[in-house]
């Protein structure tokens, strides 16, 4: 029996030395731990460091028994959630703030692509109204251009107006005092105008001559230079204002010729070939 007791309290004494020691060192660390944790200010949370109490042992209470280290020599389930509770209040703080920085990160990444499509936009649109520009000065370039050449060809044109050449000649006879046409002088005026129609750019000088002397060969010859105009506005439909009527009288005339007679000219300037 005694050798029984004995052996008991050698396992006793075996058990209680590595508990004491667990126990100091634990206080040893517990006292470092809250120095450095004090010593570095404000945690992350915002909140202050964790702080130590009182350097409670696994048997909740300040000095085990010899059951306690004999019967129950590890901590007990409430040493372990008193201890626990408060690491895991920070360690869920620590992941919300975690999460919480993670949104406002990807709500700048957001803006910023928003800014940077934004900004690509307006680039691309600031291009294309530079090259919708560029194509409307190209444009207007050739207009001016074409305005110039336009003006030059109407400048010439305008300058050829007065400038009339003869085309052809017809002289038109009539019995002395008389100012009837006869079949001959009709179909010479139709031939005339027929070569006139549909053009442009012409006029018809009809002179009249007459023998005789002073005003009375004027009235005369004028009056066979109406009858010519007469026919060719009545018959053939050529503008009045195309036709100039000269009574010459006995003047001497340029082909020569003598006696009652109506001389008619075709002249025509370039107008037409220049708008063609």
């Amino acid at each position: 029996m005694m050798n029984r007791t004995l052996t008991i309290v050698l396992l006793s004494a075996a058990m209680v030395l590595p508990a004491f020691s667990q126990q100091m060192s634990s206080s040893s660390s517990s006292s470092t731990s809250t120095t450095s944790t004090v010593s570095q200010g404000d945690t992350a949370t915002g909140k202050a460091p964790l702080q130590t109490t009182k350097p409670d042992n696994f048997w909740d209470g300040d000095e085990p028994s010899l059951g306690a280290l004999i019967f129950h020599p590890y901590a007990s389930k409430k040493y372990v959630q008193r201890h626990v509770s408060l690491v895991q209040d920070r360690v869920t703080e620590l992941d919300q703030l975690t999460a919480t920085n993670a949104r406002m990160i990807k709500d700048v990444d957001t803006r910023t692509q928003q800014g940077i499509q934004l900004a690509s936009a307006k680039a691309d649109m600031a291009d294309q109204h530079a090259m919708d520009a560029g194509n409307k000065a190209q444009t207007a370039n050739r207009t001016a251009t074409d305005l110039n050449s336009s003006l030059a060809t109407a400048e010439a044109s305008i300058g050829n107006l007065d400038k009339y050449n003869s085309a052809s000649q017809t002289e038109i006879r009539f019995h002395s005092g008389q100012t009837a046409l006869s079949k001959k002088a009709k179909e010479a005026l139709d031939e005339i105008a027929s070569q006139l129609k549909s053009q442009h750019g012409y006029v018809i000088e009809v002179q009249g001559f007459s023998s005789g002397q002073g005003q009375l060969a004027i009235a005369n010859s004028r009056r066979m230079a109406d009858a010519v105009q007469r026919y060719l506005v009545l018959n053939n439909e050529i503008p009045s204002y195309r036709i100039y009527v000269i009574g010459m009288g006995n003047a001497s005339s340029a082909s020569g010729s003598t006696g009652s007679r109506v001389e008619v000219s075709v002249l025509k300037n370039n107008s037409e070939q220049a708008a063609k």
